[in-house]
């Protein structure tokens, strides 16, 4: 039996007469003097050598299917975690476990009370056809709930048990969906194909920005819901933003809105969809990278949209790629998986090139609507104005736009006013407490912001180093300055930024989408926020104020991120009838990933990209990990990670560089020190990784983090 807890194995207990358990029961045993929940692992049969404690009762939950427990087990194995940990992922909500609470709810009966009144009147007009508890309906009336009793006993009321959970409608498949182009009807086909045949078939739906990959995709998700009366369907998205803006389309295209699972779901939401995808009651599930994990009894096809997106990384606790296990789940549950993207990953392209995946592909958009022109902006040659931070290429290119009602779209994937602050008059720079990142400063709260850890401040007076007043000055832009200068450029624009600190919440997310989409906004300052799934038809251009900024430091996917995002971003122009252009302003205008991007050679860009990965061994073609061990004494620390390295196995076609101070080298009081690892692609990084761990000492006051494929190099 495994429990949700950081523990190396499962536990050995035993079976009381009577009960039968099956692997996946989901079941209460005991655990170091208290009742545990946990999952049957494995069930063997015959006498044990020593005495075993029983299990207690099995949970009336739905059993975990043997496709989940295999899947969190090879997801434990894969990625060098204990299987509690995942095994916590896929039981997130225990309230579920449960049948769902009833609450008590009345409505009308029809029949008129002997003695009306006035209140009794605003009872029943209130009720209308509604089914409404007590307190609900003396709140819409302004009554009290005495009132909705008394009619109740007066005959005009009934009352009634529900769920407080309600189900999910149902999908409905053969809705009508957009009218397809040949490619786009092509795609299609091919999906619906493998939706009907079912079984393993991972395939990219490869389609530049606009081209309708979302309509080519709903065409399999129909398909498998034709095909199976109970079947389930997976999408993840990389994003809160993302899963709102294609909540309606799905409501459209089914005439019922998907189960979302996200981050900002709040507690009686995902008690709701946990319980329903685990009684196979919830048929479509759009998620961000934790749905994976939810306990599908019937799971018939998995959708990854925007598979490139560095978002599905996760980095903290479980560390693991929500797109490499998605394939992973896939091949458990037996079903087809489909990855989308207008600039997918060099992982993916490469499985698809060398016939692992399939392959299709949208070339163009549909319609009228044309892909943007890009152009480069050296900025050696064509400098900002002193103070400035937009070129006078950019500021005439939204000069023209405006003139012509069209609206512009500012990118600067940084948020706050100043990434840096330094002190004028000794050079100070002011850092985040117990770690070494710089404290941001953010005009719109007036407080200083360090980005990693989450620490804020309100901006000091005075130079807590020197003590000279007045001398802390922001160094560089971010999209709360470049707004600034937007507005002082164009008085008379509506200017807004678009940014996590702007938008907190979906339903946030979603006003200032419908506005931009609604013309409403003329120029708009946005992160990386703005770069994927929305669909502006006023907009026309794109400026990108820094494509530098990713192309920074030792990432050795910094060429490929930067590729994918700015496509991404520059894609959001030109997307109905009027054609759009993107300026991209830069000091390197002859790098490979820009200077493809403007000749719009993505297939020359990933060819040399994959060419370099090859002859340097690393992924696609071979194997990365890393190990960072942490702690709150910089000694002991060192210390650790020596012994680390020394306990790494001898294996031929593996590398171990280090350990070293990564770039931040102090979080949250913690010192840091990494162990890179490169291995050839025939190597089982995993279980070289596994040995290694098992056979380093390390003490209990330093902490390991593995990363298998690691994604962030800080």
């Amino acid at each position: 039996m495994l429990f949700t807890l950081p523990l190396p194995e499962p536990f050995d207990y035993a079976v009381p007469e009577g009960m039968a358990l099956v692997k996946g029961d989901l079941v209460a045993a005991p655990l170091s003097g208290n009742l545990l929940v946990g999952a049957v692992w494995d069930v063997r049969t015959g006498a044990s050598n020593r005495a075993l404690k029983p299990v207690d009762y099995v949970l009336e939950a739905p059993p975990f299917s043997e496709e989940l427990v295999d899947f969190l087990d090879f997801a434990a194995r894969y990625t060098v975690h204990p299987p509690g940990v995942f095994l916590r992922m896929a039981l997130r909500s225990t309230e579920a476990l449960g049948p769902s609470r009833e609450q008590t709810v009345f409505a009308p009966t029809g029949r008129t009370p002997d003695r009306m009144t006035l209140a009794r009147e605003k009872v029943l007009e209130a009720a209308g056809r509604e089914m409404l508890t007590a307190a609900d309906l003396a709140r819409r009336a302004g009554v009290t709930t005495g009132v909705v009793t008394g009619l109740e006993k007066a005959g005009a009321l009934k009352r009634s048990a529900r769920a407080v959970d309600p189900p999910f409608e149902n999908p409905d498949p053969d809705l009508p969906g957009e009218a397809l182009t040949a490619d786009q009807a092509e795609a299609a086909g091919e999906l619906r194909a493998l939706a009907a045949r079912g079984g393993y078939a991972p395939v990219l739906l490869d389609g530049v920005t606009g081209s309708g990959k979302t309509e080519v995709y709903f065409e399999a998700i129909a398909e498998a819901l034709r095909a199976d009366p109970e079947a389930q369907i997976l999408v993840l998205a990389p994003e809160i933003a993302l899963t709102q803006a294609v909540t309606s389309r799905f409501a459209e295209r089914f005439g019922a809105e998907p189960a979302l699972w996200h981050s900002e779901t709040g507690p009686a939401n995902r008690r709701r969809v946990w319980r329903e995808v685990a009684h196979g009651r919830a048929r479509i599930v759009l998620g961000a990278r934790s749905a994976l994990f939810l306990p599908f009894r019937n799971l018939k096809l998995i959708v990854i949209d925007e598979e490139h997106d560095p978002s599905y990384k996760q980095e903290d606790g479980a560390i693991y790629h929500a797109r490499d296990l998605a394939v992973a789940r896939a091949k458990f549950a037996d079903c087809p998986i489909v990855l989308a993207s207008a600039t997918p990953s060099l992982e993916t392209l490469q499985n698809a090139r060398s016939g692992r995946y399939g392959h299709l592909i949208l070339p163009s958009r549909p319609g009228a609507s044309v892909l943007p022109e890009i152009g480069l902006i050296d900025l050696r040659r064509d400098p900002p104005e002193a103070g400035r931070w937009l070129s006078p290429k950019l500021v005439t290119a939204m000069e023209e736009t405006l003139e012509k009602g069209e609206q512009v779209l500012l990118f600067l994937n940084r948020r706050g006013y100043a990434p840096l602050v330094l002190c004028g008059a000794c050079g100070h720079r002011l850092t985040s407490p117990g770690t070494d990142a710089c404290l941001s400063e953010h005009r719109y709260s007036g407080r200083l912001v360090c980005h990693l850890t989450g620490f804020s401040m309100p901006k000091p007076d005075t130079c807590p180093e020197c003590g000279a007043k007045d001398s802390l000055k922001p160094v560089g832009p971010g999209v709360e300055r470049i707004e600034e200068e937007a507005k002082a450029l164009f008085p008379e624009a509506r200017v807004e930024t678009f940014s996590s600190d702007t938008v907190q919440s979906g339903q946030e997310v979603r006003a200032r989408v419908e506005r931009m989409a609604r013309g409403e906004i003329d120029i708009l300052v946005g992160t990386q926020i703005v770069a994927k799934g929305h669909n502006f038809p006023g907009l026309t251009l794109v400026g990108v104020v820094d494509a530098d900024i990713g192309l920074r430091g030792g990432d050795p996917r910094a060429a490929e991120r930067t590729f994918q995002i700015l496509a991404q971003v520059a894609g959001r122009a030109g997307r109905a009838e009027r054609p759009g252009r993107a300026l991209v302003q830069t000091h390197a205008p002859e790098h490979e990933a820009l200077a493809a991007l403007a000749a719009g050679d993505r297939d020359g860009f990933v060819e040399g990209e994959l060419e370099a990965r090859r002859m340097l061994g690393l992924p696609p073609f071979g194997r990365m990990a890393s190990i960072v061990l942490s702690g709150t004494d910089q000694r002991k620390v060192e210390e650790a990670a020596k012994i680390m390295a020394a306990a790494a196995p001898d294996a031929s076609g593996v590398d171990v560089l280090g350990p070293a101070e990564p770039p931040v080298g102090v979080i949250r009081g913690r010192f840091r020190r990494r162990i890179l690892v490169r291995a050839d692609s025939n190597v089982d990084i995993s279980t070289f990784l596994t040995v290694w761990r098992a056979r380093a000492k390390i003490p209990s006051s330093i902490r390991v983090a593995v990363d298998v494929e690691p994604h962030s190099f800080l």
